[in-house]
């Protein structure tokens, strides 16, 4: 396939879109759609740039630097270590309840408060964020980018985060492209994934054994307050053979190593109370 033509930057942090600038935001989508197959690291970061904004523009972010700061080291932490090291990698906390945790195509990653709360140990929210990176390593975005063409790719991702879509105007607002963006990574993706947050954690000296358990707290969760939980499961398929899958790839490990990885620290849970002194979250 021939290199598309370069496709226009698109500056951040700008007034919302007029007419002329969601033409340009539709151009850039479509040219990245089309040349998904090679789309080198600059246009992905571009596409996840302008998605990034797209979102920050409708959800709240808790800025909280002590939050914050801890979420973008520990990610940074994990990514360092990987084959896409060479991105600037950007990590996230969106002030919701709702349980989750999404990536964009270029190194954006977002956590919600929700999935932080939930978590009891360092362990798996290094888990959580191992993911979503094994997601951007293994350009899984770019391929569903591929597959939605130009649409509100950035409306549909807010929909991810939280029950927001629950609304008829949100859902309205979303065109067809837009809502096949809300489909989640197929198991395939999501098993690579799990593979990569596996490696990333270990990598960086951090336990492995979180991840499986996560998911049994989620699935837990699933069935003691389903709300809490349904935007992460409509993203990501986790069911009881996910957890085993994960669990066999671990026990296959040197027992040894695993055993004196850190599961973990201090900070987080300065973190986690540093979130239970904040105001609630209200979506």
């Amino acid at each position: 396939m021939a290199a598309p033509a370069d496709p226009v930057v698109l500056r951040t942090r700008q007034s919302s879109l007029g007419t002329r600038g969601a033409r340009a935001a539709g151009a850039l989508l479509a040219v990245f759609a089309a040349g998904a197959c090679n789309v080198s690291d600059r246009r992905e970061v571009e596409l996840g740039r302008y998605n990034a904004d797209q979102i920050e523009r409708q959800l709240p972010l808790v800025t909280d630097s002590v939050v914050g700061d801890y979420v973008q080291a520990l990610g940074e932490r994990l990514a360092s270590r990987t084959s896409r090291a060479n991105l600037e990698w950007h990590f996230s906390v969106i002030d919701s309840k709702d349980v989750n945790a999404f990536a964009l195509p270029g190194g954006f990653v977002y956590v919600n408060r929700g999935l932080i709360e939930r978590s009891d140990r360092m362990d798996e929210l290094a888990g959580a964020l191992g993911h979503e990176i094994g997601h951007v390593v293994r350009r899984h975005s770019v391929q569903q980018l591929k597959r939605v063409g130009g649409t509100k790719v950035g409306l549909a991702l807010v929909c991810v985060f939280t029950n927001f879509c629950d609304s008829r105007t949100a859902r309205v607002a979303i065109d067809v492209g837009g809502a096949a963006w809300l489909s989640h990574h197929s198991r395939a993706a999501e098993a690579e994934a799990d593979s990569e947050a596996i490696a990333n954690v270990v990598r960086a000296g951090i336990s492995p054994e979180g991840i499986p358990e996560l998911f049994e707290t989620l699935l837990a969760t699933r069935s003691e307050q389903p709300g809490r939980v349904e935007a992460f499961f409509a993203s990501h398929p986790l069911e009881e053979d996910r957890i085993d899958a994960t669990q066999r790839i671990i026990d296959g490990m040197d027992t040894l190593v695993v055993r004196d990885l850190e599961r973990d620290d201090a900070e987080f849970q300065a973190v986690k109370q540093r979130l239970a002194s904040l105001p609630p979250s209200t979506r």
